[in-house]
Protein backbone atom coordinates (compact mmCIF):
# COMPACT_ATOMS: atom_id res chain seq x y z
CA UNK A 1 0.00 0.00 0.00
CA UNK A 2 1.09 3.65 -0.42
CA UNK A 3 3.20 5.24 2.05
CA UNK A 4 1.08 8.41 2.76
CA UNK A 5 -2.31 6.26 3.24
CA UNK A 6 -3.89 6.64 6.83
CA UNK A 7 -6.69 4.77 8.19
CA UNK A 8 -8.82 7.01 9.99
CA UNK A 9 -11.52 6.25 12.67
CA UNK A 10 -14.44 7.67 13.65
CA UNK A 11 -16.08 6.35 16.93
CA UNK A 12 -19.93 6.02 17.44
CA UNK A 13 -22.84 4.11 17.84
CA UNK A 14 -24.80 3.45 14.02
CA UNK A 15 -28.28 4.71 13.60
CA UNK A 16 -30.37 7.60 13.53
CA UNK A 17 -30.82 7.83 17.16
CA UNK A 18 -27.82 8.41 18.05
CA UNK A 19 -26.54 10.83 15.35
CA UNK A 20 -26.53 13.96 16.69
CA UNK A 21 -24.91 12.50 20.33
CA UNK A 22 -21.70 13.31 22.03
CA UNK A 23 -20.94 9.85 21.90
CA UNK A 24 -20.82 9.89 17.75
CA UNK A 25 -18.75 13.19 17.48
CA UNK A 26 -15.77 11.37 16.25
CA UNK A 27 -18.65 10.07 13.26
CA UNK A 28 -18.81 13.86 12.83
CA UNK A 29 -15.70 14.35 11.86
CA UNK A 30 -15.07 11.89 9.49
CA UNK A 31 -18.08 13.35 8.10
CA UNK A 32 -16.20 16.73 7.57
CA UNK A 33 -13.25 15.31 5.88
CA UNK A 34 -15.43 13.56 3.90
CA UNK A 35 -16.98 16.62 2.74
CA UNK A 36 -12.93 17.96 1.80
CA UNK A 37 -12.08 14.70 0.17
CA UNK A 38 -15.19 15.28 -2.28
CA UNK A 39 -15.84 11.38 -0.97
CA UNK A 40 -18.82 9.21 -0.21
CA UNK A 41 -19.29 6.26 2.21
CA UNK A 42 -19.79 3.13 1.10
CA UNK A 43 -20.37 -0.07 2.17
CA UNK A 44 -16.76 -1.98 3.26
CA UNK A 45 -16.17 -5.82 3.49
CA UNK A 46 -14.82 -5.07 6.79
CA UNK A 47 -18.19 -4.28 9.03
CA UNK A 48 -17.74 -0.49 8.00
CA UNK A 49 -18.57 2.03 5.36
CA UNK A 50 -15.80 4.11 4.12
CA UNK A 51 -14.85 6.52 2.35
CA UNK A 52 -11.63 7.49 0.62
CA UNK A 53 -9.89 10.34 -0.76
CA UNK A 54 -7.38 12.79 -0.81
CA UNK A 55 -8.77 16.31 1.08
CA UNK A 56 -6.19 18.30 -0.33
CA UNK A 57 -4.01 17.78 -3.97
CA UNK A 58 -1.04 16.07 -3.36
CA UNK A 59 -1.77 15.87 0.21
CA UNK A 60 -1.83 12.73 1.91
CA UNK A 61 -4.60 9.89 1.09
CA UNK A 62 -7.26 9.03 3.62
CA UNK A 63 -9.56 5.93 4.37
CA UNK A 64 -12.35 7.39 6.94
CA UNK A 65 -14.08 4.47 8.35
CA UNK A 66 -17.14 4.03 10.57
CA UNK A 67 -17.20 0.76 12.36
CA UNK A 68 -21.00 -0.51 11.58
CA UNK A 69 -20.89 -1.88 15.28
CA UNK A 70 -21.44 -0.08 18.53
CA UNK A 71 -18.75 2.11 19.61
CA UNK A 72 -18.04 -0.59 22.94
CA UNK A 73 -16.75 -3.42 20.13
CA UNK A 74 -15.45 -0.87 17.16
CA UNK A 75 -12.17 -2.99 17.73
CA UNK A 76 -13.08 -6.28 15.08
CA UNK A 77 -13.45 -3.93 12.30
CA UNK A 78 -10.83 -1.78 12.76
CA UNK A 79 -8.56 -4.55 13.04
CA UNK A 80 -10.06 -6.04 9.78
CA UNK A 81 -9.27 -2.65 8.26
CA UNK A 82 -5.86 -2.46 9.00
CA UNK A 83 -5.42 -6.16 8.19
CA UNK A 84 -6.99 -5.24 4.71
CA UNK A 85 -5.50 -1.95 3.78
CA UNK A 86 -1.80 -3.64 4.67
CA UNK A 87 -1.18 -0.57 7.26
CA UNK A 88 0.17 -0.80 10.85
CA UNK A 89 -1.17 0.56 14.15
CA UNK A 90 0.87 3.75 13.67
CA UNK A 91 -1.00 4.19 10.54
CA UNK A 92 -4.31 4.53 12.03
CA UNK A 93 -5.37 8.01 13.89
CA UNK A 94 -8.99 7.59 16.18
CA UNK A 95 -11.38 10.13 16.80
CA UNK A 96 -12.72 10.01 19.98
CA UNK A 97 -15.35 11.53 22.28
CA UNK A 98 -13.84 12.61 25.64
CA UNK A 99 -15.29 13.10 29.07
CA UNK A 100 -12.33 14.60 30.87
CA UNK A 101 -12.13 17.45 28.27
CA UNK A 102 -14.34 20.30 28.23
CA UNK A 103 -16.48 20.83 25.25
CA UNK A 104 -14.67 22.58 22.63
CA UNK A 105 -11.34 21.20 23.81
CA UNK A 106 -8.99 18.57 21.49
CA UNK A 107 -6.42 16.74 22.99
CA UNK A 108 -4.01 14.61 20.57
CA UNK A 109 -1.86 12.03 21.84
CA UNK A 110 0.29 8.85 20.74
CA UNK A 111 0.00 5.62 22.79
CA UNK A 112 -1.06 5.07 26.37
CA UNK A 113 -3.93 2.95 27.68
CA UNK A 114 -7.72 3.75 27.45
CA UNK A 115 -8.69 6.07 29.62
CA UNK A 116 -11.97 4.48 30.58
CA UNK A 117 -13.05 4.53 27.28
CA UNK A 118 -14.82 1.50 26.16
CA UNK A 119 -14.18 1.88 22.11
CA UNK A 120 -10.55 2.86 23.00
CA UNK A 121 -10.41 -0.38 25.33
CA UNK A 122 -11.87 -2.90 22.16
CA UNK A 123 -9.51 -1.58 19.87
CA UNK A 124 -6.40 -1.94 21.74
CA UNK A 125 -8.05 -5.35 22.70
CA UNK A 126 -8.39 -6.03 18.97
CA UNK A 127 -5.48 -4.75 17.41
CA UNK A 128 -2.77 -6.04 20.32
CA UNK A 129 -1.42 -2.46 20.91
CA UNK A 130 -2.30 1.15 22.26
CA UNK A 131 0.36 2.39 19.78
CA UNK A 132 -2.24 4.52 17.62
CA UNK A 133 -2.74 8.04 17.24
CA UNK A 134 -5.76 9.48 19.21
CA UNK A 135 -7.62 12.56 18.50
CA UNK A 136 -10.19 13.33 21.75
CA UNK A 137 -12.67 15.32 20.96
CA UNK A 138 -13.83 17.12 24.50
CA UNK A 139 -17.53 16.70 24.88
CA UNK A 140 -17.08 17.26 28.90
CA UNK A 141 -18.22 15.99 32.27
CA UNK A 142 -22.26 16.09 32.46
CA UNK A 143 -23.77 18.81 34.30
CA UNK A 144 -25.05 17.97 38.12
CA UNK A 145 -26.00 14.04 39.07
CA UNK A 146 -26.75 13.02 35.36
CA UNK A 147 -24.66 10.07 34.66
CA UNK A 148 -21.92 10.22 32.07
CA UNK A 149 -23.30 7.04 30.17
CA UNK A 150 -26.74 9.42 30.14
CA UNK A 151 -24.75 12.01 29.23
CA UNK A 152 -22.60 11.10 26.01
CA UNK A 153 -26.01 9.43 24.48
CA UNK A 154 -27.66 13.21 24.56
CA UNK A 155 -27.70 15.18 21.75
CA UNK A 156 -25.16 18.40 21.80
CA UNK A 157 -27.33 21.39 23.71
CA UNK A 158 -27.95 24.80 22.16
CA UNK A 159 -25.10 26.72 22.67
CA UNK A 160 -22.82 23.42 21.92
CA UNK A 161 -24.55 22.95 18.59
CA UNK A 162 -23.38 26.79 17.73
CA UNK A 163 -19.99 25.98 18.60
CA UNK A 164 -19.76 22.45 17.18
CA UNK A 165 -19.41 23.47 13.30
CA UNK A 166 -16.05 25.13 14.58
CA UNK A 167 -15.14 22.09 16.61
CA UNK A 168 -15.06 19.47 14.12
CA UNK A 169 -13.31 21.61 11.58
CA UNK A 170 -10.03 22.25 14.44
CA UNK A 171 -10.66 18.25 14.44
CA UNK A 172 -10.63 17.80 11.15
CA UNK A 173 -7.45 20.48 10.59
CA UNK A 174 -5.95 18.26 13.09
CA UNK A 175 -6.17 15.16 11.26
CA UNK A 176 -5.00 16.30 8.50
CA UNK A 177 -1.76 17.67 10.03
CA UNK A 178 -0.87 14.69 11.65
CA UNK A 179 -0.78 13.16 8.90
CA UNK A 180 1.36 15.58 6.49
CA UNK A 181 3.44 17.47 9.12
CA UNK A 182 3.30 14.85 12.21
CA UNK A 183 1.83 14.39 15.23
CA UNK A 184 4.66 16.84 17.17
CA UNK A 185 3.71 20.00 14.68
CA UNK A 186 0.21 19.40 15.15
CA UNK A 187 0.11 19.01 19.03
CA UNK A 188 2.40 22.36 18.93
CA UNK A 189 -0.54 24.06 17.17
CA UNK A 190 -3.75 22.39 18.61
CA UNK A 191 -2.75 22.55 22.45
CA UNK A 192 -0.90 25.73 22.15
CA UNK A 193 -4.34 27.73 20.99
CA UNK A 194 -6.41 26.30 23.58
CA UNK A 195 -4.19 27.74 26.82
Amino acid sequence: MSDDLWLVVGLGNPGPEYANTRHNVGRMVLDELARRASATFKSHKTNATVAEGRTVAGGPRFVLAKPNTYMNVSGGPVAQLLRFYSLTPERLIVLQDELDIPFDTLKLKFGGGHGGHNGVRDIIAAIGTGDFTRVRVGVGRPPGSRQAAEHVLRAFGKDERAALPSLLADAADAVEQIASDGLAAAQLRVHTSQT
